[in-house]
């Protein structure tokens, strides 16, 4: 099982995307992870995106899409995988269907009020990097880590101006895959709105182990 998760920032994508590597047993997969690999291990692609990175512009989609080839070639991904970042854009997702035509879009609808609302106030440990929510998820003791003590904060990101950035950026590039992969008949819906728990519920019935 291939699939894609689609949304905006905030959305719970990553959380589900946890959830359903741990049951399904396939690698969930984003285009940070690939290139903080690749740079590692001083692959030839891998040196040309830190000199990218290190110039300060943007990896092209070519050679994103390169690595995101060569990552799906490994064997962990035999039996399928999430993609969760990629694709950012059509011609990414041109270039993901030359290798891997037969994914399934899964597009985590949600107001963008509830986004917003969402992303203000959610908080990082500084030290393990768990997310709480201030609201429907908080600390046990406000301000602290129920895992590891560390101190809780607010991402730049997170905060209004940036959340409004995001989105901005999200329409831009990211939503018109919504309709790229409607109109290929490869696009599930599901209420993102909801908690993780009933999220992977309604993942679970549509996409059976």
């Amino acid at each position: 099982m291939n699939f894609i998760f689609l949304g905006p920032p905030g959305a719970g994508k990553g959380s589900l995307a946890v959830k359903v590597a741990q049951e399904y047993k396939i690698p969930h997969i984003s285009t940070g992870d690939i290139f903080r690999a690749a740079i590692k291990n001083k692959t030839p692609l891998g040196i040309q995106v830190k000199a990218i990175i290190d110039s300060g512009s943007l990896v092209s989609d070519d050679i994103t899409s390169a690595l995101v080839k060569e990552r799906l070639a490994e064997d962990d991904c035999k039996n399928g995988f999430i993609l969760d970042g990629f694709p950012r854009t059509i011609a990414q997702a041109n270039a993901l269907d030359t290798f891997c035509p037969d994914a399934t879009a899964v597009n985590f609808a949600i107001p963008e009020e509830s986004v917003i609302r969402r992303l203000s106030t959610r908080r990082v440990c500084k030290k393990c990097g768990e997310n709480y929510n201030i609201v429907s998820v908080p600390p046990k003791k406000e301000g602290i880590c129920d895992k590891c003590g560390g101190e809780l904060f607010q991402r730049d990101d997170d905060k209004p101006e940036a959340i409004s950035h995001r989105m901005e950026v999200y329409r831009e590039q990211t939503e018109p895959l919504i309709a790229f992969y409607r109109e290929k008949g490869r696009l599930f819906d599901i209420d993102a709105e909801k908690p993780t728990a009933e999220v992977l519920k309604s993942f679970k019935m549509k996409f059976k182990i």
